[in-house]
């Protein structure tokens, strides 16, 4: 068996590369075709009427979307030196490349084993780590931002918020015993290790490119707001954009339907301030075809060129 794989090695590896890729792009165009809330004939008339009567704004988005890729970039550069250097192109081809693996897999999952493939085997478990501690520090910057906003929230608008009953406590305690019990299995000693060989200059700054990268897309999102006339005061907006992402990001999903909880969550935020959800709708698509689709189908490049390691 194992000389027959070996033998198809090569065919395996163009198989996988070529499935991710074009199942990358069928995701994307099954998003934006089958879209029921926005047409893309509506998409299409939406974006002609912000390039006509707001060109230099919409560069500045543009803009807005390569400073935010830009940081995620250079946080991944900076986390991953600590076990090789690398160069910006090469961090810039592995977080492209593993964006376009990740896209049809649950919680982006595939990202972690796609830049983990950029290096040698005895690397890997710490590729694995690096990895994961740059993604919880996005989203502890989102968890943050999103308590304090969704807290202001709460208080400026009556929300009704579901009562805990008695079997939803009982599935909370069960996970609570669950937790404890593994946790006497993990090896901690490891995992300190591993966290000492990080320094704290290392996590300041991935924090901070990370608070960054987050005002960025959250501006973006409201500078659309913008560009599509509504009339709506910064601090009334920001709130609802920091509660949206907060929410979105404690909800487990596939990258594909990133966009569509993120949409229904921002409807039903913005829904307070009267913004109709054709306006939303459009928003929320246009920041998944800025952040998302545009990334990932330049990463399925990446994807197509990658050779794995002879190790």
């Amino acid at each position: 068996m194992y000389i027959i794989l070996h033998k198809y090695k090569a065919f395996l590896i163009l198989l996988l590369k070529l499935t991710l890729v074009f199942g990358a792009f069928y995701f994307i165009y099954q998003k934006l075709v089958t879209n029921q809330l926005l047409t893309v004939e509506q998409l299409k008339n939406e974006f002609s009427t912000l390039f006509l009567n707001n060109g230099w704004l919409l560069i500045l988005l543009l803009l807005f979307t390569d400073v935010n890729w830009l940081l995620e970039i250079v946080k991944w550069k900076t986390l991953v030196s600590i076990e090789k250097k690398i160069t910006f192109f090469e961090a810039f081809e592995q977080s492209f490349a593993s964006l376009t693996a990740s896209i049809i897999t649950p919680n982006r999952i595939g990202e972690y084993g796609a830049k983990a493939l950029f290096f040698e085997s005895q690397k890997r478990k710490n590729i694995l780590g690096l990895n994961l501690i740059g993604n919880l520090s996005q989203l502890a910057v989102t968890v943050f931002f999103g308590c304090i906003r969704i807290s202001y929230f709460l208080i400026n608008h009556s929300v009704e918020i579901p009562k805990i009953n008695g079997l939803n406590s009982l599935f909370l305690v069960l996970f609570l015993l669950i937790l404890i019990y593994f946790r006497k299995k993990i090896k901690l000693t490891k995992v300190r290790l591993f966290l000492n060989k990080i320094s704290k200059k290392t996590y300041i700054t991935v924090l901070i490119l990370a608070v960054l990268r987050y005002l960025v897309f959250s501006h973006q999102f409201y500078f659309f707001l913008i560009l599509l006339n509504i009339e709506i005061n910064y601090f009334t907006a920001l709130p609802l954009i920091f509660s949206m992402y907060f929410i979105a990001s404690v909800l487990p999903s596939l990258t594909i339907f990133d966009w569509a909880i993120k949409g229904s969550i921002a409807i039903f935020l913005f829904s307070f301030v009267n913004i109709n959800e054709l306006t939303i709708v459009t928003i929320t698509t246009l920041m998944y075809v800025l952040n998302f689709a545009i990334p990932a189908l330049l990463g399925s490049i990446f994807v197509l060129n990658f050779k794995p390691l002879n190790n």
